[in-house]
């Protein structure tokens, strides 16, 4: 995705890609409610368990937009009326189309539509946004926040995972009052902030990381046994009130970190055909990411119906890895004549200034 500044990263369209897939894999294989795939179905394959527990890409996904600012504003002050301008002019018209076609479709089956309206409206504070729109307003959260989390990390190595360790002792201490930490750890900038942060030292660290491939396969591993390990205890709806939600978004962001941070800097990414579709998925993730939720779901239960068995969850992967490709054209679409036109509207925000703090 080019930025207003007119780079572009075609690795990072590729973590986007990758991203976009694990969500979409998630809603494909187990649906609403457990089918065709149960929820409490555990992977035999150790890796699998990333696809059995998708909803890490949204972890993954912001983690990558604190890698993605940090590199874009290395070195350099930005004008943040600007920068607030830009991000509404990226998300903000889609997730307008998709509002009202939620509201439109409620509609059509006598829903109260003041009751939705009212969470459209909390949606600017609480994770109350349709179609995964609750993950834009975290997003959002993040960016009132950059200009702090700019400074902390020019002004000191050690001062942004302070900043991370006071929101792990943070949640301890709620989980010590509420027995109960998952909310707030999932849905909200309070356990998402781990994320955004530790994006932007991953970029910090990236030569410490670059070329390393055993590390990296080391850090990779030992993710995926832990991501295991929470699918066998019961993944995201069977671990509700435990203790290990004030650090998973952090085990999250440190694991994505190094994996964007590795993968940036350690090769040369090529441009064929191949590297060309899947950075042209990242670029449409987004569209991706808020449109799929209209059709994921009856697709699944057609394809499982009428085409092929989807009850095995491997088959059901490489289902959802044809329907993310398809997934191609409403997202061109979705981006083409919904959300650029509005980029055009962009203004430069990036400013190169001797001091290289935020303005």
């Amino acid at each position: 995705m080019r930025s207003s500044s007119g780079a572009h990263f075609i690795a990072l369209d590729h973590v986007r890609a990758l991203a976009a897939y694990m969500v979409v894999a998630w809603h494909f294989t187990h649906g609403t409610g457990g089918f065709p795939v149960p929820f409490d179905y555990l992977p035999a394959i150790v890796p699998f368990a990333l696809l059995d527990e998708g909803h890490t890409g949204v972890a993954l996904f912001m983690t990558l937009s604190g890698y993605l600012f940090a590199k874009l504003l290395d070195g350099k002050a930005i004008r943040f009326s600007a920068f607030l301008w830009n991000r509404a002019l990226r998300l903000l018209p889609l997730l307008v189309v998709v509002i009202g076609l939620v509201g439109l479709n409620r509609l059509r089956r006598g829903d109260d539509l003041g009751a939705y309206a009212m969470t459209v409206v909390r949606g600017v504070v609480l994770p109350t946004l349709p179609n995964g729109g609750w993950s834009i307003t975290v997003e959002g959260h993040y960016y009132v926040l950059l200009p702090l989390l700019l400074w902390m990390l020019r002004r000191s190595t050690w001062l942004p995972w302070a900043f991370v360790g006071a929101f792990v002792a943070f949640r301890a201490w709620l989980f010590g009052h509420y027995s109960d930490v998952q909310f707030l750890a999932y849905w909200t900038i309070l356990g998402r902030i781990d994320q955004f942060t530790l994006g932007m030292i991953g970029f910090g660290l990236r030569r410490h990381v670059q070329g390393r491939h055993l590390a990296a396969a080391a850090v990779a591993a030992a993710f995926c046994t832990a991501a295991w390990f929470f699918d066998r205890a019961g993944g995201f709806y069977g671990t509700a009130g435990q203790p290990f939600w004030i650090v998973v978004p952090t085990i999250e962001g440190l694991a994505y970190a190094m994996a964007i941070a590795w993968y940036d800097t350690s090769f040369t990414h090529a441009t064929s055909r191949v590297s060309s579709f899947v950075g042209r998925l990242g670029e449409y993730s987004y569209s991706i990411y808020l449109t799929h939720f209209f059709i994921v779901f009856p697709v699944a239960r057609f394809v499982h119906e009428r085409v092929v068995d989807l009850s095995n969850f491997y088959v059901a992967c490489a289902g959802a890895l044809v329907f993310f490709a398809a997934m191609a054209v409403p997202g061109y679409l979705s981006f083409r004549f919904i959300e650029a036109p509005f980029l055009r509207l962009r203004r430069r925000y990036v400013v190169t200034a001797p001091t290289g703090l935020p303005l």
